[in-house]
């Protein structure tokens, strides 16, 4: 897709810390203190964090607003597994796609 950054990683990074990649979609946290050195970890525990934080706020903001907020809530927590899947499946291939919509934003560096 046109448009879309690319990411280069170090093939022997990749194959070291593929498992650390497919963690940061459900502990964000847990590749930055197991593979501090790695870009390729950093770069999945940068897409879980902000995976992460877009599935709070939504969990936030529709958890207060009366009945259509919490007949939204199912289908926010489903879109936020599907891209908690699609971030696991790219980390488990060796690729650095960014996830839909959300993928753009750098929060870590």
């Amino acid at each position: 897709m046109q448009g879309e950054p690319v990411h280069s990683f170090d093939p022997s990074d990749v194959q070291t810390n593929k498992g650390m990649a497919i963690v940061a979609y459900i502990l964000f946290f847990v590749p930055l203190i197991a593979a501090p050195n790695s870009p390729f970890a950093k770069y999945h525990a940068n897409q879980g964090l902000t995976l992460f934080l877009t599935c709070l706020a939504f969990n936030i903001v529709l958890g207060f607003i009366p009945i259509l907020g919490w007949l939204l809530l199912p289908f926010a927590n489903l879109a936020c597994l599907l891209l908690a899947v699609i971030g696991i499946v790219s980390a488990a291939h060796g690729g650095a796609k960014p996830l839909p919509v959300i993928g753009k934003y750098t929060l870590m560096k």
